[in-house]
């Protein structure tokens, strides 16, 4: 299954390291990955296969959920058909 990771926050040293790394202990595949930052802020959005994961979605958003808390990001996920399915115009 292949989903969409957001990720949102002031800039800071680490970021990218601590969600990749959250993401290679369980397994997630980045696919793509895009990153900027508009002027304090800081943006991400990766695309990600979960096909491998040990983890399930939900359970895989709880523990990003736990990552954002902890470097004070927000950091969301969804699968990619619904993310799909909401931006289509």
């Amino acid at each position: 299954m292949h989903a969409i990771i957001t990720v949102l926050g002031q800039d800071k040293v680490g970021i990218i390291a601590a969600i990749c790394t959250m993401l290679a202990e369980n397994n997630v595949n980045i696919l793509d990955i895009s990153q900027t930052i508009l002027q304090t802020s800081f943006t991400m959005v990766m695309a990600v296969d979960l096909s491998a994961s040990r983890l399930s979605i939900g359970e895989l958003r709880g523990a990003l959920e736990s990552l954002g808390a902890s470097i004070g990001m927000s950091i969301r996920i969804q699968r990619e058909e619904l993310f799909d399915a909401m931006h289509r115009v």
